[in-house]
């Protein structure tokens, strides 16, 4: 497989995971604010910024309301991580890879292309269609990764998609679990209080991990909360689970293609280790902003390292 198209499909189903999360963090967040005080900015700001996208948004606005961070995150064409944009960039990806993808999911890719240029063309969407918004997106892509599990043969593109899909959602879930820090810049007081409690509960549905969690654990507490989403190995959407399948997924490529160690190997094994070798007291002790910060580092250079190892040159991988 030609190292231009490996990239193209690890990239649609980067962007398409992105645009899910996206729609499922606004969602979680717009029922939260229906049950909390109307201050939007404390409310809003911290999706902006655990996007990495504020400064971007700070140029384009001048406040910090719902409306315009939904806006921003799910139709804004400057901002390159809008649902729109993940969308569209994802369609025409697959647009270019049209022989490896099947008929069922290049139309399932349609019907999410046309559901965000149907809806970014409204001028204004009340609460009622923006709440249906996020829905038809998350289930108009756990419906694509349906028909992609079902109908696509186990090649290398398919693993190539499976690294995409597994890196991002790493990636995100590491992010979601810093919105929690940023809520409570200022309000240390607010610890273990009715509206923390609300707060955790709200991180985990944004990442539909509430029952899971719940069935496993039982008692609602932000440690065993920020245990199970980083350090449990079974639940998907996990750190440490995306790991093991992203280097389960590298480990067949390297068996069946290429045979020995490469980098995104060495630092995607080097990456889940220390995961499954730490406890979550000696994270919490070293600051959970600061370890989920250098975790998106480090999910980052394994990116950069797949790029180098399979996508920088056109070559046939055989």
């Amino acid at each position: 497989m030609l190292g231009r198209v490996a990239n193209t499909i690890y990239w649609m189903n980067r962007y398409l995971e992105r645009a899910e999360n996206y729609a499922r963090f606004m969602d979680v967040n717009f029922n939260l604010s229906l049950e909390l005080s109307p201050n939007e900015e404390q409310q809003w700001k911290p999706l902006v910024v655990i996007t990495g996208d504020w400064k971007l948004y700070d140029s384009l606005n001048t406040t910090t309301e719902k409306k315009n961070v939904i806006h921003f995150m799910a139709f804004e064409k400057e901002n390159p991580n809008s649902i729109y944009n993940c969308i569209i960039n994802s369609r025409e990806n697959a647009r270019a890879i049209r022989t490896e993808i099947t008929k069922e999911v290049w139309e399932q890719i349609n019907a999410l292309y046309y559901l965000v240029k149907k809806s970014s063309k409204k001028k204004k969407l009340n609460d009622t269609e923006v709440r249906q918004f996020f829905y038809d997106i998350k289930n108009g892509c756990q419906l694509l990764y349906g028909m992609y599990d079902a109908t696509i043969s186990r090649s290398e593109g398919w693993i190539f998609a499976r690294i995409g899909q597994f890196l991002e959602r790493a990636d995100k879930t590491s992010r979601v679990l810093d919105v929690k820090y940023h809520l409570l810049l200022g309000s240390a007081n607010q610890v273990g209080s009715s509206l923390d409690l609300i707060q955790w509960t709200a991180l985990l549905k944004s990442v539909s991990a509430y029952d899971m969690y719940r069935k496993k654990h039982g008692k609602l507490t932000s440690t065993g909360i920020a245990e199970f989403l980083i350090l449990d190995s079974e639940f998907p959407r996990s750190i440490l689970n995306c790991l093991l399948r992203t280097e389960n997924s590298i480990e067949r490529l390297c068996a069946s293609k290429l045979g020995g160690n490469n980098e995104a190997q060495k630092r995607i094994i080097e990456l889940r280790t220390q995961l499954e070798n730490i406890n979550i007291n000696v994270i919490i002790a070293q600051g959970l902003h600061e370890y989920l910060d250098n975790m998106q580092v480090k999910l980052n250079k394994v990116s950069t390292a797949i790029y180098n190892d399979y996508f920088s040159k056109e070559r046939l991988m055989h």
